[in-house]
Formats: C-alpha cells, structure tokens, sequence
C-alpha cells in the first residue's frame, strides 16, 4: 500500500446508517397505497441503489408516471426526515478524530443530491469538519464513474494514488479504482452481498471502521 494522505468516504452504509429513515420513507409511500410497513434489515440491501432501487424493491410495479410520482412524495418524507434515526456507525466518530489528529484530511463523494447530503452531513455534527463534499448533482455523471472521486482528489489536492476511497457498494469500489485510489471495501455497510474477490483484490477489507486506523498506521510509518 502507498502512503494515505487523505482519505474519502461513501455516505450511506459507510459513515451513516441511513437505513432506518430512508425505509420510514418508504414505508410513507407504501402507507399512502394501503400497503403494510416493511422491516428495515429486509430492506437495507437496496440502500445503496438509491431512491429509486430502493422504491423499486420496495413497491408493486407499476407505470412510469406512478414511479415518479412514488419518488415525489419519497423524497419530500424523506428531506423531512432524514435524520431521525440516522446515526454514526460505530467507531466512525473514532475513525475521523484520529484522522483529524493526524492532520489528514478527509472528504465525502456520495451519489445524494446536495439537498439531501448537505443537511445530513450537519445534522451528524461533519458539516464544518469534512474538508471536500461531491455530491449525486455536483458532476454530471456519478459513481461507478471515476469522475466525482477525481474531483474530490484535485479539491483536496492530493495524488489519487495518495487517497484511500472507502466504500460499501460495488460502485464505490469501480469508481475509486477507476480514478487510481487505494481502495477499502467496508463489509459492515449495505452492498456487500454484491463483493467478489475479483473485484477486490488488492483492496482493504474493513470489518469495522477502526480497521482503517491500522492501516493508515501500517502506510504512513
């Protein structure tokens, strides 16, 4: 591994567990149709597809028109509601005082829109802490695209082959091996169950956030 001179974070299901009020959203909609609440652990799978994976999985099919209409009231329950029972995971409030500690900086590269991330992020106490954000609508095109982890490497001024991209989904993993990171797979978050040691080779397995810790140690001595 090279050295870690700064290190970027997917949002939900690697520095937030955002499951439980994005399915109390979905559980909104599903309410308005008639239609029983589902369980969150039976649901957070589709988290990190997004709105729409996640409305998908989560709603009998219906039209074009429907969907977005579906996707309408989504998001305004969910912009309403966001941080509820959204909290840290363990060991993350650790993970970012050491960084901070260590003088390294360290930024968010999520496919949320900015109306959504910006409030979270301030909610959850990182808002004046995080030195970059890149958000769903800040680029054109998002993860798996390289491009968002690209520009958070040049707002933080950091070679990407210096940055460690950290991330639950297989999309976090292709965008941050596309853009020349190093690359931690966090198996604690949402998409895991989409891992393959293909895809993963040469990455770092985080079980728990502290794994991050001893492994910036390990680089940086």
């Amino acid at each position: 591994m090279n050295r870690i001179d700064a290190v970027l974070f997917d949002l939900d299901g690697t520095l937030l567990d955002s499951a439980p009020d994005l399915v109390a959203a979905l559980n909104f909609v599903r309410q308005g149709e008639g239609l029983e609440a589902l369980e969150v652990q039976s649901m957070s799978q589709h988290i990190s597809h997004g709105a729409a994976g996640l409305i998908g999985a989560g709603m009998p099919t219906v039209d074009e028109q429907q969907f977005e209409s579906r996707k309408s009231r989504f998001l305004e329950r969910y912009a309403q509601n966001s941080f509820v029972h959204s909290k840290l995971y363990d060991g993350i409030s650790d993970l970012l005082a050491f960084l901070e500690e260590s003088g390294i900086p360290w930024g968010v590269v999520t496919n949320k829109v900015k109306a959504l991330t910006m409030p979270i992020l301030q909610a959850a106490g990182l808002g004046a802490r995080t030195s970059c954000v890149v958000c769903g609508d800040t680029l054109a095109r998002n993860k798996p695209d390289p491009a968002p982890v690209a520009l958070a490497c040049k707002l933080l001024r950091v070679r990407a082959m210096h940055t460690l991209f950290v991330g639950d989904d297989v999309r976090d993993i292709q965008a941050g091996r596309a853009a020349g990171t190093q690359i931690a797979a966090v198996h604690y978050g949402y998409g895991s169950a989409g891992f393959n040691p293909d895809l993963l080779a040469g990455s770092i397995h985080v079980n728990h956030p502290s794994d991050i810790i001893d492994q910036v140690k390990i680089s940086n001595v």
